[in-house]
Order: structure tokens, then sequence, then C-alpha cells
């Protein structure tokens, strides 16, 4: 659907009814900017343009002013973001959105819908729905290739890699990553290892995961010291030690997926990891075994009751999980 939404930019035959929704809030509010820019001509100054946010929106009032001729332009052009309008039953917007007069052009930006309401069943019929779901690992590679190619950069598959296990797979955090990553390499054209290094802001996330192998590697010094990274960057500790459960809980449903034979974008789905980083799970599963596994599982969930009952510091906590599974097992 979002290529529709360029088609109709590019052709400018809008619908009257824009539904823009899914995971991938970057990519919404990207399109909901390129249509704003599209239906307004650029020109936001709120004579012709209008903006209603959050579920207290007054109906009255947005339906009042979509009765309003626009004033010396072509269009009415009303943005309504987040308004739970297609989560639960509304029915007058609903009722409204069959009749909307034919200067008034409606953008709703919503981050949770149920396709069973009446309101998106009455835009899916008067109007234009496009969904972005979390996007897959070959989008990703796509966006980030002509991104860089764009700027007159290219970079290596394994460089592209390092790239993406750095920054994680939220969009909105890849943008400025890139941004400052191109301007790093404002005069070179090959964009290397060490430049990603140098310039990319690491994910807590691939800090636990260097954790785990180090415990892995029982290197207690290096898991230790990972910690206490963390620590210094204002991680609570609470935080970390959910980060390291959670780990262990891919860790083994990597495992359990793998011996039952499962592909690779199975077990990447099932797992909530995305695909390109599935060999490094699979990689790090093998250094432990389920019962070992099972057994860190239960003894994260007792930590976590010990430090809730206040019979635990929260830092002694997650130290004596590292030391304790560092050591030979």
């Amino acid at each position: 659907m979002a290529n529709i939404i360029d088609e109709d930019i590019k052709s400018g035959n809008f619908s009257q009814i824009y539904l823009l929704c899914g995971e991938e809030r970057y990519l919404v509010r990207q399109y909901r900017n390129k249509l704003k820019d599209a239906l307004t001509g650029g020109e936001n100054d709120g004579m012709n343009f209008s903006v209603f946010q959050g579920n207290d929106i007054n109906l009255k009032e947005v339906i009042g002013l979509a009765e309003t001729l626009p004033f010396f332009a072509e269009r009415r052009v009303i943005l309504v973001e987040d308004s739970g309008f297609f989560k639960k039953s509304c029915e007058e917007m609903a009722d409204y959105l069959m009749k909307v007069p034919e200067t008034t052009f409606f953008i709703f930006a919503e981050e949770e819908i149920d396709k069973r309401t009446k309101g998106y069943k009455a835009v899916k019929k008067q109007g234009r729905i496009a969904e972005f779901p979390t996007p897959k690992d070959e989008m990703l590679l796509r966006w980030i290739t002509k991104r860089f190619k764009d700027a007159g950069k290219t970079m290596k598959p394994e460089v592209l890699r390092l790239f993406l296990a750095r920054t994680g797979t939220d969009m909105e955090h890849m943008d400025k990553e890139m941004e400052k990553l191109i301007c790093y390499c404002m005069d070179k054209d090959l964009v290397e290892e060490e430049d990603v290094c140098a310039i990319t802001t690491e994910q807590t996330e691939n800090k636990i995961f260097d954790m785990v192998n180090a415990i892995v590697e029982q290197n207690q010094r290096k898991a230790l010291n990972l910690y206490y990274d963390l620590l210094i960057l204002k991680e609570p500790p609470m935080r970390i030690l959910y980060l390291i459960t959670r780990q262990f809980r891919i860790l083994l449903h990597v495992k359990d997926m793998s011996s039952k034979g499962m592909d690779n974008h199975t077990m990447a789905k099932n797992a909530g990891v995305p695909e390109f980083a599935l060999r490094r799970h699979l990689a790090q599963a093998k250094g432990f075994s389920v019962s070992v596994l099972k057994e860190a599982l239960l003894e994260s969930a007792d930590l976590e009751e010990a430090v809730k009952t206040g019979r635990m510091n929260d830092r002694m906590a997650v130290e004596l999980l590292l030391i304790q599974y560092s050591a030979s097992f």
C-alpha cells in the first residue's frame, strides 16, 4: 500500500481518507509527512491544515472543521494522530467518514487499530489503508544500501552486517546513525569497519549479547567489565537483569527449534530476532546445554524476586548471576 500512496502523490489523484498504521512508527511518520506536504502543497500555515492528537479529541470540533470550506485553497487537510478512533468503536466518526465533503481530506496516523471496528471498515471502503509492519531484513538491507548509495558511499557486506548488529532494527535509530556515519565519512567513498565502530552508538542489547558470550567463554572479568560499563551509562541493574534473562530465553528457544530442524526464517520469526542475527544466536546457544539455560532462567527469576522483596541489592544480584554462570559449568 505504501507504493500506492507514492503513486497517488506522483499522479496528484488523492483519496479523501488515508489511514496509516503499524509497528514501524518511522515509516508511519515518513508517509504521514509525505501526504501532508503533497496535500497542502507544503503550506501548513493553519489556515487550511489542522492537527488533532490524542485520545481526548473533541469529535464535534473535528467534524465541524471538516464541514468548513477551505479558504482560498483547493483542499482542507485534517491530520488526526493516535486518536483511538480505530481501536474502539466510534460510531459517529465511522458514519461521518462515509460522507466527507469533497474538499476535505483526512490523514489518520494510528499506533493501534482493530480491523473489526466500523471506522476501519469505513476507511477501507472510502479511502486507503497503509499498514507498516516491522520491516523484513531484505527491506532494511535495500533501504540502507540505497541511503548510502544516494550519499555516494559504498559498504562491503560484512561492514553492512556490522552496522546492523550495532544499531539494531529500529528505523528511527538507524536513520540517525546513517546520517552520522555519512557525515563522518564525508571525504571518502568506502565506509569501513573502523568508521562504523567509531561513530555508531551501540545498542544495550549488543553489550548484553557480548556479556553472554563472555559467560560462554567463562571470561568472568570481561562479563563483569561489560556490566560495569552499562552501569556507567546509567542502565538500571534490573533492566540489565531483564535483558540477560531475555537472551537466555532466546537461546533456549532457538536451541529447541534448531533441534527440530526448523528453517532460519521460522526460527527468527518465532524467537523475535532479525534473521540476519540468527546465526549469532545459534552459535551462542551451542555454548550452553538446555539444562544450564533452564537453570539460569530459574536463577534469574529467584534473583529478581530477592531484589523486589528487599532481600538483595539490585546491583549485587546481577553480579552474582554473572559470577555464577561465567564460572565453569
